[in-house]
């Protein structure tokens, strides 16, 4: 994986929208503290709506600004937060593993983010709580099958100890990055945007063939876990 480092004093080459979607509770607010402030909040209240935060990070010498879209879980919210998948090019699948009900309604997620998202957004199955793993209701491999058979990333995390949280979003941004570099390079820039600017306005994108890509883990044999 490319070198990734926070920095906020350069011009801004791209910028990616990613959403978090799953159940209400299952720990998206605490991922995107974690990742974003490095915080978690014991007394986290639900999301009302949706909410986002920015981080700035540095790939392949190239300044990236993360635009995280928190959507609330609850069936009410579905009608707004489905306007907010528009323009998204990755997107963080959350579960908690103490709860099956919310891994088995990951299906449906990954239906509706399909019907809203660009058809090759880049996806990451997000396996949260892996620090109660005496109380785990999900097994791993059932998790891994699911994203294996569904071409999509999967990694467990924990944001009250901070594991695989970082690993979990810069794997899905530096995917993110490769693909469109490589677009825009085909493209020439012809836009002169760098591609930040399409980028926004939910242009397609290509995703590469099933063969692993140099320097980085292949969206279809990625699966791997805590």
């Amino acid at each position: 994986m490319p070198n990734l480092q926070s920095n906020f004093n350069q011009n801004i080459d791209y910028v990616f929208k990613i959403v978090l979607i799953g159940d209400s509770a299952v720990g998206k607010s605490q991922l995107l503290a974690r990742f974003a402030r490095n915080e978690f909040s014991v007394d986290s209240k639900a999301t009302i709506g949706v909410e986002f935060q920015t981080k700035t990070l540095v790939i392949d010498h190239k300044t990236v600004k993360a635009q995280i879209w928190d959507t609330a879980g609850q069936e009410r919210y579905r009608a707004v937060t489905s306007a907010y998948y528009r323009g998204a090019v990755g997107a963080m699948l959350v579960y908690d593993i103490t709860k099956r009900q919310s891994f088995d309604h990951v299906a449906k997620w990954l239906e509706e983010l399909q019907g809203h998202a660009d058809k090759n957004i880049v996806v990451m199955l997000v396996g949260n709580k892996s620090d109660l793993g005496t109380l785990r209701a999900v097994p791993t491999e059932d998790a891994k099958e699911f994203a294996q058979r569904e071409n999509i990333f999967f990694m467990e995390t924990s944001a009250l100890e901070a594991v695989n949280v970082e690993e979990a979003f810069l794997t899905v941004l530096t995917e993110i990055y490769q693909i469109v570099s490589k677009k825009t390079l085909v493209a020439n820039d012809e836009a002169g945007y760098g591609g930040s600017a399409t980028l926004l306005k939910g242009t397609s994108i290509v995703v590469p063939g099933q063969e692993p890509k140099s320097g980085t883990t292949s969206s279809y044999n990625c699966c791997r876990s805590s």
